[in-house]
């Protein structure tokens, strides 16, 4: 039987690399929905190849630019409801959610609630609701599995030894660009340096967010929703060599852990083929040239971020949604140079001291949370 795939994001680094995967597998994948928010001139390219039924774009505009370049039997739609009514369609089996940001939100929820299997590659839809989506996903009988390379390394674990023996999670990092880099030197760095992952290729958001380890930080509260764990059970480890993806330790002290080349093809074809597993595209780890594994405790004074996200993990109902929203804005106005890179935590932090934190939100005081918290990060940016 063919499962039916719909892809949010697929111009970004996972998108792609979902198509490629996909491509590698054979037949028994369709694409039945591709959406970008501008990249226009690879989402037709990507609706020639795989003929999608239909593809999103962000605006009217650009709907009407792309329709000449794509197959006649595409249908071009554009605007938030359209994206949410095509994680709902009928011929849709799987959704793989690749677009950033607090944009994932409402439509993942609407994919659940449709019933959908979810690959999940947004860190922040779980961040900032991620009682709410579990609660959800639960009550539709929805498994929402995850993409990035850490959480798929839990989950895999996690499918070998039951979750009710685990103990402990140790989220692994390979410490981003500046992890050799004095602090009093970041400031100095141009951004084409910060933007340079030493192991993956990513989009500019994520990188960045690699380069602060708030993506670690965030991955810390995914982690705790994702696996019903609290935040003080699970610790982060700069392992460099980025050959281990993650670990699970359990009651008796075993600790199991998930290896693999730093390629994101791989967790992204697990969640595809999951719960089976299929001959890959990615290259086999040869251990003869793996010379060392290496683990280090992250300095949480050169990279505060780490910290705001276990502030925000504790106090819980608002403030993580609003650690996500602060550092969406204030990494914007980082890459559109307005800000220093060293300014990314503070602004983070002082949108947090200010905001009035409500428990047991609903998705609406959420969505107004993220609205207040880039509005005031956008105001200390201009400052």
């Amino acid at each position: 039987m063919k499962k039916r795939i719909a892809i949010l994001g697929s111009t970004g680094s996972i998108g792609v690399n979902t198509l490629d995967v996909i491509s590698g597998l054979g037949s028994r994948y369709v694409i039945t929905a591709l959406t970008a928010d501008s990249s226009i001139r690879l989402l037709a390219h990507q609706a020639r190849k795989y003929r999608p039924k239909i593809i999103f774009v962000g605006t009217e505009l650009l709907a009407k630019k792309i329709k000449p370049l794509i197959p006649s039997g595409t249908e071009v739609v554009f605007g938030r409801d359209d994206l949410s009514r095509i994680v709902s369609r009928s011929d849709v089996d799987l959704v793989v959610f690749a677009i950033s940001g607090s944009a994932c939100l409402i439509p993942l929820v609407e994919a659940i609630r449709a019933g959908k299997a979810v690959a999940l590659a947004n860190k922040e839809s779980l961040v900032s609701a991620g009682e709410i989506i579990m609660k959800l996903a639960r009550k539709h009988n929805v498994k929402i599995i995850p993409v990035d390379s850490e959480h798929s390394a839990i989950f895999q674990c996690l499918n070998a030894i039951g979750k009710e023996f685990l103990t402990k999670i140790y989220l692994t990092g390979s410490g981003g660009p500046l992890l050799k880099v004095a602090k009093d030197k970041f400031d100095s760095l141009p951004r084409n340096f910060i933007l340079k992952h030493p192991k993956w290729k990513m989009g500019k958001k994520i990188s960045v967010d690699s380069a602060t380890m708030m993506n670690k930080a965030l991955e810390i509260i995914e982690a705790k929703h994702l696996f019903g764990m609290d935040d003080k059970s699970i610790e982060v480890l700069i392992h460099p060599e980025a050959i281990i993806h993650s670990m699970t330790e359990f009651k008796d002290g075993s600790v199991l852990a998930q290896l693999g080349t730093p390629d994101m093809r791989l967790p992204i074809q697990y969640a595809l083929t999951y719960p089976d597993r299929a001959g890959g595209v990615v290259k086999r780890l040869d251990f003869s040239m793996v010379k060392a594994l290496t683990f280090l405790k992250p300095d949480f004074r050169k990279f505060p971020c780490l910290g705001l996200a276990r502030t925000a993990a504790r106090r819980g109902g608002t403030s993580p949604a609003v650690l996500c929203a602060s550092d969406e804005e204030a990494v914007k106005n980082y890459l559109e140079g307005r800000i220093r890179f060293s300014d990314i935590p503070k602004i983070i932090e002082k949108v947090l001291s200010r905001h009035a934190e409500i428990t047991g939100p609903s998705l609406s005081d959420i969505l107004k949370a993220e609205r207040w918290a880039q509005e005031e990060a956008r105001i200390l940016c201009r400052r």
